[in-house]
Formats: structure tokens, sequence, C-alpha cells
């Protein structure tokens, strides 16, 4: 009896010790693996921030070159029929958008729907546009009918697109 006394006093203590040191081994580790996620995470930032940027950077342009007021002028430097008008205008829209598509890896879920959602109010824009032109319209015609309804809209789309994306940008840097 004595001898299992004996045992249980060095028992206790020694697991008591081991507990302990147990304990401080986990919390050292825990602490060593924060530490190197913090590390990881610092170095991908340092990484992936000039890359987001730079995806801003070309969605901003890409809105920018799509608003009518600079992509009619762009495109509308001499007379073209209507019709032929209207089909350069599209694959433009299209052209710039399937360039800047990757970009959307580096945004938000919501800020791409809007860039998406001011693509496509565009693109409807112009279909609408084209509708009423007869055969014997100009390029000129088409733009004019253009402007005209992409000022009567109440809410600019790609200018909400790009308000989003600035919003975004501040949040996020």
């Amino acid at each position: 009896m004595d001898a299992v006394i004996e045992f249980i006093k060095i028992l206790v203590p020694a697991s008591v010790v081991l507990y302990g040191a147990y304990l401080i081994m986990r919390s050292f580790i825990q602490k060593e693996i924060e530490m190197k996620k913090l590390e990881i995470r610092g170095r991908s930032i340092e990484t992936i921030l000039p890359s987001r940027l730079q995806a801003y950077e070309r969605m901003t342009l890409f809105l920018e070159r799509m608003a009518p007021q600079n992509l009619l002028v762009r495109l509308n430097t001499t007379s073209f029929p209507a019709k032929e008008f209207h089909q350069m205008l599209l694959s433009e829209i299209r052209s710039e958008y399937n360039h800047n598509v990757s970009q959307q890896v580096y945004m938000s879920e919501d800020v791409w729907e809007h860039i998406k959602n001011a693509k496509e109010d565009l693109i409807m824009t112009i279909n609408d546009a084209a509708s009423e032109m007869t055969l014997e319209s100009t390029s000129l015609d088409l733009s004019k009918k253009i402007f005209e309804k992409s000022i009567s809209k109440n809410i600019d789309p790609l200018a909400l697109a790009l308000s989003e994306m600035k919003k975004e940008i501040q949040r996020t840097f």
C-alpha cells in the first residue's frame, strides 16, 4: 500500500508538470503557426495588390471607353451605313469585354455584376437605336439616336458600375 501511495506522490506532480509543458508547447506552436500565416498573407498581399489595382484600372478604362460619348466619337470617323456601324459597335464592345473578362477574379461579385449589366445595357441601347434606323440611315443618325437614348435614362449603368468599383477600391485599400 505504501508503494502505491509513493507512486501516486510521484505520478501526480509529474503529470501536472507534463500537462503544463504540453500547454506551453501547444501555445508556442499555435503562435508560430499564426505568425507563419501572417507572413504568408503579407507576402501574397504584396504580390496580389499590384495585380488587383491593375485590374481595377483596366476595368475603369473599359467602362470609360464604352461610354457612348467616347465609343461613338472614337469609332465614327467616316460615314458608314447605320447597319454596318451597328455591327462595328457591338463587335468593339464584345472585343473589349472579352479582352478584360479575366479581371473579374480580382473583384467582388457585386462589382463584376455591375460591369456586366452596364455592358449589356449599352448593347441593348445600341440595338434599340439600330432597330429604329432605316436602310438609308447613316452612322451619324445611329450615333444621335444612341446619344438620345442614353441621355434619357434615369440611371447610367456605366457610371453606376464605375462608382461601385471606386467604392470597392476605397473599402479595400
